[in-house]
């Protein structure tokens, strides 16, 4: 049996996602479903027609789903859904401003997935993310692990091409860390991030680090100022189809990811951003990172702070 993959929304970020996962080569299927009629099955058709071109054979359908679940039988023995679904922020709309649009949106897809692709994991990247995260994995009353969200790869993707540009070297040699919640309470990580192999912190000044700390807390939002239509998409479906790549294959690969966090660092009974070892299940396992004094703190913060709206959600 091959593996598949559904991607439900069809706009920028959920058609970007569908093709870089297409172009993997490591589906048998994808599927990209929207309400729009048609837009689903004529972005399949030419992602299809791509395929001589890009040289993969992995084939893209498309469907229009209706308000009562109609076409997600389409999805059904999906390996991995990844959601989009959900209004994307305009210019000067926190993540937060979302929350209630969003959240009718997110339970209504996450009740089809549960009900036609039991077996799924689930990537959440529909905003506010942390909240959607958790009233998805509520909605599907499927095990924590199973349920993950997209953003500190997007987050710690940022923060390292920022310093890579800063300091006018390539990304590659730039490993940086972003964990905590995505939004004001991000928290990334300058103990874990280094240059060369070498302290990021022996290569720049503290005041310089902490400024590309505050641009990547609000990289989302400069995109957004700067496109004035819709949000980023290429640099979030590069994450959240990397993901989806390391559970098809069952890696291992450990991800900076909003994962459920059950007693690590101190930390429990929420949904936050955290490292975490990413394979079939899902989460095989929070991975902790030492953190200094502050950095810890910064987590902690970000828990309470993403805990108290994840509780609001339950009831959306």
């Amino acid at each position: 049996m091959g593996k598949k993959v559904t991607v439900v929304g069809a706009g920028f970020y959920g058609s970007t996602t569908a093709q870089r996962l297409a172009e993997y080569d490591v589906f048998d299927t994808v599927v990209i479903t929207d309400i729009v009629e048609g837009k689903p099955a004529g972005l399949a058709l030419d992602l299809n027609q791509s395929r001589a071109v890009e040289g993969f054979e992995t084939k893209v359908v498309g469907v229009t789903t209706g308000p009562n679940g109609e076409g997600y039988e389409a999805i059904e023995g999906s390996d991995v859904v990844v959601i989009t679904a959900g209004l994307p922020r305009k210019p000067g709309m926190s993540r937060m401003d979302l929350l209630e649009t969003n959240a009718k949106i997110v339970r209504q897809v996450s009740e089809n997935v549960a009900k036609y692709a039991p077996n799924a994991v689930v990537i959440v990247v529909s905003n506010p993310l942390d909240e959607m995260t958790a009233l998805a994995q509520l909605a599907t009353q499927f095990p924590k692990n199973r349920v993950l969200g997209q953003a500190g790869m997007l987050d710690t993707a940022r923060f390292t091409n920022f310093v890579a540009e800063a300091l006018q070297v390539p990304v590659k040699s730039v490993k940086t860390l972003t964990l905590g919640s995505h939004g004001d309470t991000m928290v990334p990580v300058p103990s874990k991030s280094t240059v060369n192999g070498k302290p990021l912190r022996d290569a720049m000044p503290a005041e310089q680090i902490e400024e590309l700390v505050v641009k990547t807390r609000n990289g989302g939002a400069e995109v957004v100022a700067l496109l004035k239509t819709g949000s980023a998409y290429y640099a979030p479906s590069a994450a959240a189809a990397r993901m989806a790549k390391a559970v098809a294959e069952d890696s291992g690969e450990v991800m900076p990811v909003c994962a459920w966090v059950d007693g690590e660092y101190g930390i429990a009974g929420v949904y936050l951003g955290v490292e975490a070892e990413i394979g079939a299940e899902g989460v095989k396992r929070v991975v902790e990172t030492d953190l200094d004094a502050d950095e810890l703190a910064s987590l902690k913060e970000a828990a309470e702070a993403v805990r108290a709206k994840q509780a609001d959600v339950a009831n959306m």
